[in-house]
């Protein structure tokens, strides 16, 4: 988990990499167009089994098993967008009018926007976490602080109270909101209590509790994130508006960044109304009769809609963060050039990757202290990560799988890295020959991101079916043109890396 210097890659002649980026593009639209084809055609199937919406558009059906999506898009319709609105008009207002002001009035409202939607009882138990974490905290012991954060985590899966909980509210969606705000607030409190036993200069009890509760509650990032860490957040809150920042700005960035989010809003809803992957993984018959082409398509479906989703989730709160003058995190990156496990942590969810690397990862020794230490760092960063998820066993094997290729890669850039094997490489390789070897070896370890992704995504079946029909059953006739799509796939990325846009 470790941060890499930026790969710089010999470029290749524009005649192969045109071929690259055409046989990326077109396996990506000919596999799709497979897997509607294969929608449609057991469209009646699915709604039957699954109960298919009906589209945004007359005549179109829609497929809603994707929990997340559906969730949001709820709650977004209800009131989360209406409050987050509310919460940008607010700033807008105070940072214009009464700049001393903004700070405690955001505070305030995002506590009112959070017991507008959790209730009192919802609210009340965050300020007794926020309690507790803070008091433990005055100790000054990293290990009291974490001892105290992982308790409270846990009470999210200690079923008597699950049942007190969910008699608060009358629908499970209610319930759901109220664990999800939970556990992305205990990562702040975590961020909160280390920094404090870190750093012992610090402000009055009463000034950190205000940075707390306004930490804690800033409303576009209470929900779902991203993540930023305690230090940034109080940093950059206190920076005063720089004079270069119009009003003009700030207008058309909103109206750019609003269009855009649009835009990847209707990506989503067109991928949902146009192929059923979310309903398709979920049936072992189907999966199992789907074409090469179309179970090729399922796969770069259900990990390019993850990532379109997050776009959207992560885009709005981010863009009322940047009007903040705070600096989120950079919004996910494509997984289509995502060709490394490591990348993929890295580069998806940054706020995630720099709160395990400043919080669990460097504390633990990190790669300071020797391969031991290494492995047991970014293995107890997964375990982490698994455990704040749920710690069901498909995370628990999707965790093993990233935290596995993440140690193969790191484990083979060292061995490239030795002078031995660069001596040997240097004679015997050009530097276009050393990016196409590059790239082969990514398409290895794609293939197995790809699958460890599903598994997150659709379950451990859903792994193992793939894992079933491409390398055991396709192993002469499906893995070898798969691989070779991903060895495209590996050269864009490459390319993208080398030369960021």
């Amino acid at each position: 988990m470790t941060s890499q210097s930026k790969p710089h890659m010999s470029p290749l002649p524009w005649p192969e990499i045109l071929a690259y980026w055409l046989l990326s593009f077109g396996s990506h639209l000919y596999s799709f167009y497979e897997l509607h084809r294969f929608s449609k055609d057991h469209e009646t199937g699915l709604e039957r089994e699954i109960q298919l919406e009906n589209g945004l558009l007359k005549g179109f059906k829609r497929d809603p098993t994707d929990f997340e999506w559906s969730f949001w898009s709820h709650w977004a319709k209800k009131s989360l967008l209406w409050t987050l609105i509310g919460h940008g008009v607010i700033s807008r207002l105070f940072s214009t009018f009464f700049s001393k002001l903004r700070l405690p009035v955001l505070a305030v409202y995002g506590l009112v926007a959070a017991n507008s939607i959790l209730g009192v009882n919802g609210v009340c138990v965050l300020l007794l976490h926020l309690g507790l974490s803070f008091s433990v905290a005055q100790l000054r012991s990293p290990a009291m602080s974490w001892a105290c954060s992982l308790l409270l985590l846990s009470t999210l899966y200690i079923q008597p109270l699950q049942e007190i909980q969910r008699g608060w509210y009358e629908t499970e969606e209610e319930y759901y909101l109220l664990l999800f705000s939970i556990a992305v607030c205990g990562l702040r409190f975590v961020s909160f209590s280390l920094e404090h036993c870190w750093c012992p200069q610090q402000p009055s009890g009463v000034v950190q509790l205000f940075w707390l509760f306004s930490y804690t509650f800033y409303h576009p990032f209470f929900y779902n994130g991203p993540i930023i860490t305690y230090k940034d957040y109080i940093q950059q809150m206190r920076r005063r508006a720089e004079d270069s920042d119009v009003e003009e700005e700030a207008f058309s960035y909103t109206v750019l960044r609003t269009g855009r989010i649009f835009l990847w809003w209707l990506i989503a809803e067109y991928m949902i109304h146009v192929m059923y992957m979310h309903s398709i993984q979920t049936n072992v018959t189907y999966l199992e009769i789907l074409p090469p082409w179309a179970l090729g398509g399922l796969a770069l479906a259900l990990v390019q809609f993850f990532y379109v989703k997050y776009l959207v989730l992560f885009g709005l709160p981010s863009m009322l963060a940047t009007l903040d003058k705070l600096i989120p995190p950079k919004l996910p990156r494509c997984v289509s050039i995502m060709y490394s496990f490591t990348g993929m942590w890295r580069h998806f969810d940054e706020g995630l990757y720099r709160w395990l690397i400043r919080y669990i990862y460097v504390p633990l020794g990190g790669s300071h202290h020797g391969p031991l230490y290494k492995m047991l760092s970014t293995g107890l960063a997964f375990g982490f990560v698994c455990l704040w998820h749920g710690g069901h066993d498909y995370l628990q094997y999707w965790a093993l799988m990233n935290w596995a290729g993440v140690m193969v890669e790191n484990g083979l850039q060292t061995l490239c890295a030795s002078s031995f094997m660069q001596a040997a490489v240097e004679r015997r390789f050009s530097g276009p020959m050393k990016r196409r070897c590059v790239a082969l070896l990514s398409a290895f370890s794609t293939a197995m991101l790809i699958l460890s992704n599903l598994v997150f995504l659709g379950g451990i079946h859903v792994g193992r079916i793939f894992w079933k029909r491409v390398f055991v059953q396709g192993w002469c006739t499906v893995a070898p043109p798969m691989l070779a799509f991903l060895y495209c796939f590996a050269q864009i990325g490459l390319e993208w890396t080398s030369h960021p846009a």
